[in-house]
């Protein structure tokens, strides 16, 4: 009997010690940003400002995933003329394509506390392979909230728009757009 009260403790040792864990994306410190060339004189700045989700990290095995939903018409570029133009079917055509998703295939961590996520970026029903490196990870107890341990990144990336059918005033306003993604996610 002892044996076996202690292959279950074993057993449930290194059960947890392989344990992936579940973080969920904290909306009010999370905001996935673009940059986008404007009529080749600038550059325009936005991002959106409600993300919701999910990260699962295993330690153990270096390994990961992503869960991101993003609302379209969070849209915000400091312009409501404008912002109100890229919620119109023109580009995001966020009332027919309420939501941007990103899913990820495979999340692979790194020794430096860098990680390559490789997942499906969904804008306006369509669905494009998209490759984030994320530059950091930064994990620990939150400083104001005692008992809660938070994971930090940082990510970045880049599409085209038009993969994505999102077509209007091409070439005048780019069609490359970078991506970066602070996140802040809480574990549950």
């Amino acid at each position: 009997m002892r044996n076996l009260y202690l292959a279950a403790a074993m057993l449930a040792c290194a059960t947890s010690a392989q344990a992936a864990e579940t973080y969920i994306i904290d909306p009010a410190h999370t905001y996935p940003n673009f940059k986008i060339s404007h009529l080749g004189f600038s550059t325009m700045h936005g991002r959106f400002g409600d993300t919701k989700g999910e990260l699962v990290i295993d330690w153990e095995k270096n390994r990961g995933s992503v869960d991101i939903v993003i609302d379209a018409a969070s849209v915000d570029t400091g312009f409501k003329k404008r912002d109100d133009h890229l919620r119109s079917p023109d580009f995001l055509n966020a009332a027919e394509f309420p939501e941007i998703t990103y899913v990820s295939d495979d999340v692979v961590i790194h020794a430096d506390k860098t990680a390559t996520v490789n997942g499906e970026l969904t804008i306006m029903g369509v669905s494009k392979p998209v490759t984030l490196a994320v530059k950091s990870i930064n994990c620990g107890e939150h400083p104001m909230q005692k008992g809660t341990f938070v994971c930090g990144f940082d990510a970045e990336g880049k599409i085209k728009r038009s993969d994505f059918g999102v077509t209007y005033a091409l070439p005048a306003v780019g069609d490359e757009m970078k991506l970066e993604i602070e996140v802040e996610a809480k574990r549950k």
